[in-house]
């Protein structure tokens, strides 16, 4: 059995197919886990989320966390829906909505076919809304973002697993574990030495695959926790 960890795929479908298809070569028992940030930057947000459902109708154990921009999208949803007065009147665009379009949801609305984010069926929504924040395995927590380990308890703080850039890790809290996360693009020589050395407490599996043209970037990586295999597929998409 097979337990892979697939960070962020933003909008990258093509690729995430590739990836699963024809580098992992998908059996029966895989398990998959995503880190979030399924959507915006690519070109075809939808079709990602459409082939993990996809994955879990057949059979395949799927996990995925909400990221940031899941975040941003149903939130966005949300905020059109309970709008009233002038923003109601003359489809005032909030700061929220226009902040997520500039990062990327305008590219998410084409790929639904959308020129306004109500027109995304609202099944997508419950879907994003419903999502776990973190998860466990062995002796990894698995997040999108990270944890605020100012607090106590570090599970208190929901926003700081979605969105949190930098975070310092105290090892009193962590335990003997080991945090996998994606969300801040790093190279791949970073991610094989987190991956490789026991002093890192983390390991950062984004290499940002929307950033093709910047060296040392643009793929799409599976990590198999049982054996820390890595596989690297390059940007299809853009």
């Amino acid at each position: 059995m097979r337990t892979w960890v697939i960070p962020d795929v933003h909008g990258c479908f093509l690729t995430l197919q590739t990836l699963v298809e024809d580098l992992i070569v998908l059996r029966d028992d895989d398990t998959f886990i995503f880190l979030g940030d399924l959507i915006d930057r690519g070109p075809s947000s939808r079709g990602v989320i459409d082939f993990i459902l996809k994955l879990g109708e057949g059979g395949i154990k799927t996990t995925v966390i909400k990221g940031n921009h899941e975040d941003y999208m149903a939130k966005v949803y949300r905020g059109e829906e309970a709008k009233s007065g002038l923003r109601k009147l003359f489809g005032l665009k909030s700061e929220t909505y226009k902040e997520w379009l500039l990062y990327g949801g305008e590219k998410t609305m084409k790929s639904f076919g959308a020129t306004n984010v109500l027109e995304i069926p609202v099944k997508y929504i419950e879907w994003i809304e419903s999502l776990d924040l973190y998860t466990e395995f062995k002796n990894f927590l698995i997040v999108h973002a990270g944890f605020n380990f100012n607090n106590d308890d570090i599970f208190k703080d929901t926003q700081s697993m979605m969105w949190v850039r930098d975070f310092k890790i105290d090892p009193a809290k962590l335990g003997n574990r080991k945090i996998i996360h994606g969300h801040v693009p790093v190279t791949l020589d970073f991610i094989f030495q987190s991956i490789n050395s026991d002093s890192f407490r983390f390991i950062d599996l984004d290499n940002g695959v929307y950033m093709p043209e910047k060296p040392g970037y643009g793929n799409l990586l599976a990590l198999e926790l049982n054996t820390m295999e890595l596989l690297i597929q390059p940007n299809l998409d853009i």
